[in-house]
């Protein structure tokens, strides 16, 4: 299996996150990627290449252009306003205050973009969602031009990033803008099944109206779990999008057994659809030790999760989202890659 994975995500790095009151270093972290990366060579899953540079042409489709146009602006504006470090909101327009026009204050955009003080800037931020939604791209194309699986090794991730916000981490949804460059190029139908244990909000709302993009989700119940304001079973699409949003809430403490039993069902639900093509938004943080994370599967049911998709015999992405058990993200996200494989 062939991967795309761009250097570039390193410029991403330093960065500082609000977590439950305290200010701490980002959980999201170059250090994931690299893992990954040594760990493909150590299996020997097969080729890395870098991502060739790609248009926000796409991305523009399902994000708002005013959000694109402002994710490049953020640093510089930081900068300009007298601030170093990390760039990040304080305050959200909300139920009862005015927010369908942006104030001009670098700190105010932040926040009416954003949802969460997850998603956060240094210098090196923009390059490296740049690269990641090139990394994205590249891996489609070669999904296009007859691969079988591809796998791209994104960072930052994207599924959080919803059609004018961003948060988690996520700043650019590259499943979402890889299921409109399949569209663009073709494709009749276009699903994509999100494994991370968050619920991929921004996937969700990016498509819950249409019906030629099925979304699934495998998640923690929004309950108790972030990104908590959306991902309830119930939530099954609006208008034409009607039935092509699923939800798997879970609850905490859910092992492989109850697990797999929701990817059984989802592999069927996206079976019944009938896509020309799959993308999975890859996140490993179900793992029992992720440091964030409240799900019970371990190192030996990643595998098991790639051979159920493959299964489907579909031409598939890989997408990269979350996972920060960091010592074992790379047994854990191969182990799907490599469970695919033998599939």
């Amino acid at each position: 299996m062939k991967t795309v994975f761009s250097p570039r995500h390193a410029g991403h790095a330093g960065n500082v996150e609000l977590v439950a009151g305290e200010i701490v270093p980002a959980f999201e972290k170059p250090s994931r990627a690299e893992i990954i990366r040594k760990r493909i060579d150590t299996v020997g899953l097969g080729p890395v290449q870098e991502p060739d540079a790609h248009e926000l042409t796409t991305a523009r489709k399902v994000h708002s252009p005013d959000y694109i146009d402002f994710l490049p602006t953020v640093y510089p504006e930081w900068e300009r306003s007298g601030r170093t470090g990390t760039a990040m909101p304080f305050t959200w327009p909300t139920r009862g205050l005015r927010g369908d026009v942006p104030p001009k204050a670098i700190e105010a955009k932040l926040g009416y973009y954003s949802f969460d003080a997850g998603a956060t800037f240094v210098k090196g931020t923009w390059d490296a969602v740049k690269s990641s939604h090139d990394t994205a791209l590249t891996a489609a194309g070669l999904v296009k031009a007859g691969e079988r699986a591809v796998f791209a090794l994104c960072r930052p991730p994207g599924h959080h990033a919803g059609s004018n916000f961003m948060g988690g981490y996520c700043f650019i949804n590259n499943a979402a803008t890889a299921a409109q460059w399949f569209r663009d190029q073709g494709a009749r139908r276009v699903a994509i099944l999100d494994v991370d244990y968050h619920h991929g909000n921004g996937t969700q709302q990016i498509f819950y109206a249409r019906s030629d993009v099925q979304v699934l989700n495998l998640h923690g119940d929004p309950m108790d779990e972030y990104p908590f304001f959306l991902g309830h079973a119930d939530e099954r699409g609006e208008g034409e999008g009607e039935g092509f949003n699923i939800n798997y809430p879970m609850p905490f403490g859910t092992s492989w057994k109850e697990w797999s039993a929701s990817l059984d069902a989802a592999c069927n639900e996206l079976a019944a659809f009938g896509p020309d093509v799959v993308i999975v938004s890859l996140g490993v943080d179900t793992f029992e030790r992720d440091p964030i994370s409240h799900f019970k599967l371990v190192s030996e049911d990643y595998p098991k999760i790639g051979r159920r998709i493959a299964e489907l015999g579909l031409p598939t992405l890989f997408v990269m989202e979350g996972g920060y058990a960091v010592e074992e993200i790379g047994v854990n996200a191969v182990g799907v890659l490599t469970g695919f494989e033998e599939g």
